[in-house]
């Protein structure tokens, strides 16, 4: 009876045991922090942070060069020699090409033979209307004699103005022989080859361009050019002062592009460049008057460009900075969610739930965006892990990785 009364107590026990540990794996009895732990959704966090910002109008732009010239011949005749190479880069006054110059050294040779053939008759002339001019006293010769002789002087003194003319044109064709390049810039194809015949005023045997500085040209919508004219406004920028209206530009290559030219970096294995920046230039001109068909106003910026970087023809993307927003309240763009009444986002409090905020979102600013209200500076964000987000409900902040490097220059 004994040994069956401790067998009975022994199985008592071992139930009681197993029925709390099973209660303790269900997350019943005294582990309740565990499980108020294991419920909180896991997310990310961020702190609003604040900076100065710019306030910009985006827009895409296309590249032009500041000097374009297409080199026409201004005489006839045969090239003889060619001194550029298709797309070399050419100084003002280079010589680029040789007409032959053997017809305008003859034009010119007898030019100046009529010079002297005029100038000899000019001599005659002079002596004989001064002798006229004396015998007119002793009544020798007759008036029209006279005015006859006079006449002839004239005559002789036009031509000789008439034979310098020519020996100036003369001087001129023989020049124009040599074709020089009129502005500093890059050469593109060479459209003719010595031996080719071309005429005066016709055809384009070479374009050159000027890279430096470089323009990009861009539009805004006439809703936005009052608010450009008033920043321009702001700026202290003069009636008529093209040389600068008072805005500042920043042009850049679309993403895009800068993805190809890195993957041809490494394909052709040659050490990786850094990546490409904004390049900062200068509202130089607005245009004056509104297109009609598609309702906006032209825009010019004058960017440097001594590397070259930006090509003619090349589409950019342009923004024109109005001004700057001082202490403005940023957040990481992927902590703004819209919903049914608006853009939102979750901050975490001090006790570890996430409240639902009403933002207003304002521009964008590389990663970051700009709250013009709803948030002050310093709250946490939450930044992913939004799925798992009820308002009011716990968040398990995780650690998350180091701010991208556009992000942590901002703060």
């Amino acid at each position: 009876m004994i040994r069956a009364f401790l067998i009975c107590n022994a199985l008592l026990c071992l139930v009681l045991l197993s029925q709390g540990g099973c209660d303790r794996l269900m997350g019943k009895g005294p582990a309740t922090a565990p499980a108020a732990a294991a419920n909180a959704a896991p997310v990310t966090a961020a702190a609003a942070f604040s900076r100065d910002v710019p306030v910009y109008l985006d827009e895409i732009g296309k590249v032009v060069a500041m000097d374009s010239v297409a080199v026409v011949p201004q005489v006839a005749g045969k090239v003889i020699s060619t001194q550029v190479e298709d797309g070399a880069y050419v100084k003002k006054g280079q010589l680029l090409f040789e007409i032959d110059p053997r017809p305008f050294e003859a034009a010119l040779a007898s030019a100046k033979a009529s010079l002297a053939q005029n100038r000899a008759d000019l001599d005659w002339a002079q002596a004989d209307f001064k002798r006229t001019e004396e015998l007119m006293s002793t009544n020798v010769v007759s008036q029209l004699e006279f005015e006859q002789k006079k006449s002839v002087l004239g005559v002789d003194q036009a031509k000789i103005d008439a034979s310098q003319a020519a020996i100036q044109m003369a001087e001129l064709s023989l020049e124009y022989a040599r074709i020089l390049a009129p502005i500093e810039g890059r050469a593109g194809a060479r459209l003719v080859d010595p031996g080719n015949v071309v005429k005066a005023n016709e055809g384009t045997m070479l374009v050159i361009q000027r890279l430096d500085p470089i323009y990009a040209e861009f539009t805004v919508t006439e809703n936005d050019l009052g608010t450009v004219r008033k920043f321009m406004a702001d700026h202290g920028m003069e009636v008529g002062n093209e040389a600068n209206l008072g805005l500042k530009v920043e042009v850049d290559v679309p993403a895009n592009s800068e993805r190809v030219m890195a993957t041809l970096t490494k394909a052709i294995a040659q050490p990786a460049t850094a990546p490409a920046q904004k390049r900062a230039g200068t509202l130089t001109f607005m245009d004056n008057s509104i297109q009609a068909g598609s309702g906006t106003v032209k825009l010019r910026a004058t960017v440097p460009n001594s590397d070259h970087y930006f090509w003619p023809g090349q589409f950019v993307n342009v923004r024109l900075v109005l001004t700057t927003q001082k202490n403005a309240v940023l957040i990481p763009a992927a902590a703004e969610q819209i919903g049914q009444q608006g853009p939102y986002v979750y901050v975490v409090g001090n006790d570890q739930t996430a409240q639902m905020r009403p933002i207003v979102p304002g521009q964008r600013q590389g990663d970051a965006l700009v709250v013009e209200g709803g948030l002050a500076a310093g709250e946490q964000v939450i930044t992913s892990g939004h799925m798992l987000v009820q308002p009011g409900s716990k968040v398990m902040v995780l650690p998350s990785a180091p701010p991208t490097t556009q992000m942590a220059s901002s703060k």
